[in-house]
């Protein structure tokens, strides 16, 4: 087989050196030799001869057949030889790209097992990556959830925050606002976002803004809570009263970052504070009234046992009456201890200074402490070293009652030796006159420790058995001196006595008159005194007897009634509370006398005068409280009967059917000249219009001002008095006018002593006088 291939080889090398045609013949000869040859050999050994004819006809068929044959075969040979060597360049190509794609197999074996290697890499970073993706989705999720809780729970905070009545703001280290919930906004009236960088001058009036930064300055400085209460003021220009709590205000990371504010509204805690310091003074008044009601019997029982003492009696009466007198007499000083404790408590103690003639008060000081050391059979010393002036302007009730607990206490604690009463005058500049009482003893005496005690409420020296009062007189002592400008203190010493001293001054008047006041400027009138005490009569009396007046008595209602009917009286003065029909009665059965010209009636009472007008509307024409001053006295008398002359409110004076005047009445209420002109100019519908247009704006009005009385904002108080007196005198309401122009004065010197009164009154009345208004307007013609 190789051989075959060698020849075929051999024949196309042959082929391919010798060319197709030189090729074609030497094969054609070949075969002509070849062909004769086999064709003789044939016949040779078929026939035994070769016949020339055999020969020439394989010669032809070998000359003609042959080349073509050959020439074909070479032409295929060749073109196979070519076919063979593109094979061959073919096959060694393909062995050239076997190679390198053997190469690039076995590069790609590594590839791919590089790549294998790689992706079972990238395969675990994946799930790395996919874990982490899980993980940082799970962080995701949770901080998502984390930041919607705090989202909630901020959502929460601030809607609390924003729903709760309290103020709540906070400021940076600049002073600025940074935030604030909705009560803040109202407060100032601007949104948070409009807040947010402004200070308290842009937000609050100086005043108020200027206590505000300061306060906010101190905590940012100390970084220590404050907490104060101040009045704000809303848009709308009312009031509240806020105790604000500020504290430092501290970020996530713990740094400092300015103030954290709250405030919380406690207008109606001070309103209720006010409300029961007014009932503690309604209630003192109360007390006062009792204990006047109550030391009536008391001072008959000290007087009569004191006549009674001076008369013959036996030892054992006369100690056991003068068990009652002492009795009694300790009974007395022990409540006025407690009344103005009550007074001292709930409200500064009421001076009232007016003429009294000295040297009788000083005679009273003097036979008072003779009594009570003669009980204990004891040496009074009473001096007086200086010039007596023979009257004074002082409050001899409190002076009084100063003296009498120092001799009292004197007299407890001294069992022998002397009681001196020694009394300094020295005049001084502007008729003033300079007063020095000493109350010395030779008792007990005050410990050193004591000394500095023994002005305090409820203080009693240890182990003293003769400490059993209340512990309060010394108290009030000190504290009626303060109030009438003086001082009190003591010296002493443990068993040698003891020294207390009272210093202040006075004025010094010429008579008893108070200041200003002429016997000219009274007139002399007749009156009715109807009371039931006889004490009380015979105060009433001497005062109206003293003013030049003359008076005649009543001590029931009946008597009263008859006594009115009867006879002519310029005034009358009519307890309210009699033993068989009250004031309000009779007073009710005179007005219905319709024979009767009655004069005025001032109603006498024991309890205290918040609202004047409820006594007239009843029927009285004024009031005035017991027990009686001359002040109060020439005060009723001066508005009853000079009005006219000065031009003051006019009287009121009632008609035999027992109604008042209307004209004179409406005088009192309405400028009714003014109303006339606008009812001529307007007509009724405007006029009733701008009517209850008042009634509308009052009430904001009021408002204003009972917040600015409760925060005692006088500024404040003035010019909401000052609106409402305009607004009244708008629709001719002369008495709230009138009212409101008192509330508007705060120069009078007794004006925050009234002031509550004056509110209060407008308070409650303007309705009233709306209502009156009303129907005065309804009753004209057109």
């Amino acid at each position: 087989m190789m051989k075959i291939r060698a020849w075929a080889q051999y024949y196309v090398d042959m082929l391919t050196k010798l060319g197709v045609i030189r090729f074609s013949i030497l094969s054609a000869a070949t075969v002509i030799f070849f062909s004769i040859t086999i064709q003789a050999s044939i016949n040779y050994i078929l026939r035994g001869q070769v016949k020339l004819d055999d020969l020439y006809a394989a010669i032809l068929f070998a000359i003609i057949v042959t080349p073509w044959v050959v020439f074909f075969l070479s032409i295929v040979v060749q073109q196979l030889e070519h076919s063979r060597k593109r094979l061959s360049k073919m096959v060694y190509k393909l062995q050239e790209v076997r190679a390198r794609d053997l190469q690039l197999q076995q590069e790609l074996q590594v590839n791919i097992i590089e790549l294998n290697a790689e992706f079972e890499e990238r395969k675990k970073a994946e799930a790395d990556r996919n874990q982490a993706f899980k993980d940082l989705e799970n962080e995701v999720f949770q901080r998502e959830q984390a930041q919607l809780v705090v989202e909630e729970r901020s959502a929460l905070v601030r809607s609390f925050i924003d729903s709760s009545p309290d103020l709540v703001y906070y400021s940076n280290e600049q002073g600025q606002f940074s935030g604030c919930n909705l009560a803040m906004e109202a407060l100032t009236g601007k949104i948070e976002k409009e807040l947010i960088g402004l200070t308290p001058f842009d937000a609050f009036d100086t005043e108020i803004a200027a206590k505000f930064a300061a306060t906010d300055k101190a905590v940012l400085n100390t970084k220590l809570p404050e907490t104060y209460e101040q009045w704000l003021t809303y848009p709308d220009g009312h009031k509240a009263c806020f105790e604000l709590r500020k504290v430092p205000f501290f970020g996530r990371r713990n740094e400092y970052i300015g103030v954290l504010g709250y405030g919380r509204d406690i207008t109606e805690r001070k309103k209720y504070q006010d409300a029961l310091e007014k009932a503690s003074r309604d209630k003192t008044t109360f007390i006062s009234t009792i204990s006047h009601e109550l030391r009536t019997p008391l001072n008959g029982v000290v007087g009569l046992s004191r006549i009674l003492l001076d008369s013959s009696l036996n030892a054992e009466q006369r100690q056991h009456l003068n068990t009652i007198y002492v009795s009694a007499q300790t009974m007395g000083n022990i409540f006025n201890d407690i009344i103005d404790l009550d007074k001292f408590d709930r409200r500064k103690f009421e001076i009232v200074n007016q003429p009294i003639e000295f040297r009788s008060f000083l005679n009273d000081i003097e036979t008072l402490a003779q009594l009570q050391v003669a009980q204990k059979g004891l040496v009074l010393a009473f001096d007086i070293f200086g010039d007596i002036p023979d009257f004074i302007n002082a409050d001899g009730t409190r002076m009084r009652q100063v003296l009498w607990n120092l001799v009292s206490n004197a007299v407890k604690f001294t069992d022998s030796g002397e009681i001196s009463i020694r009394i300094f005058t020295s005049e001084e500049a502007n008729n003033k006159i300079g007063l020095t009482f000493e109350v010395e003893d030779t008792g007990i005496g005050i410990s050193a420790d004591g000394q500095d005690k023994i002005f305090a409420m409820y203080y009693q020296e240890q182990g003293s058995k003769r400490a059993t009062g209340t512990g309060i007189g010394l108290a009030v002592a000190k504290s009626l001196m303060t109030a009438m400008g003086g001082d009190i203190w003591v010296s002493s010493e443990l068993g040698k006595g003891s020294c207390f001293t009272i210093e202040f001054d006075v004025d010094g008047v010429d008579s008893l008159l108070p200041s200003g006041t002429a016997d000219s400027e009274q007139t002399k009138l007749s009156i009715l005194l109807v009371e039931d005490i006889e004490l009380n009569v015979t105060v009433c009396t001497a005062i109206l007897n003293k003013l030049g007046h003359t008076v005649e008595v009543a001590v029931d209602g009946r008597s009263a009634i008859q006594m009115a009917e009867n006879n002519s009286y310029d005034l009358i003065f009519l307890d309210i509370n009699l033993p068989d029909i009250s004031g309000f009665e009779i007073i009710k059965t005179l007005r219905e006398n319709k024979t009767l010209e009655l004069p005025p009636v001032v109603a006498l009472t024991a309890n205290v005068i918040n609202n004047r007008q409820e006594y007239i509307e009843k029927g009285m024409d004024d009031a005035i409280s017991k027990p009686l001053s001359i002040n109060a006295v020439t005060g009723v008398i001066s508005r009853l009967f000079s009005k006219v002359e000065k031009g003051d409110e006019p009287n009121l004076h009632y008609t035999a059917d027992g109604v008042a005047d209307e004209q004179e009445m409406l005088d009192e209420y309405l400028d009714i000249d003014l109303l006339q002109q606008y009812l001529d100019t307007l007509g009724k519908d405007l006029l009733l219009q701008s009517v209850r247009l008042f009634e509308q704006t009052m009430p904001h009005y009021l408002t204003l001002l009972n917040t600015n009385l409760t925060a005692r904002d006088q500024d404040a108080i003035v010019d909401e008095a000052h609106k409402i007196k305009g607004a009244a005198g708008s629709v001719g309401l002369i008495r709230i006018q009138q009212v409101s122009q008192l509330a508007q004065s705060p120069e009078q010197p007794t004006w925050w002593e009234n002031i509550d009164d004056w509110v209060e009154q407008i308070n409650t009345e303007y309705q009233y006088d709306v209502k009156r208004l009303k129907t005065w307007i309804e009753n004209q013609d057109g």
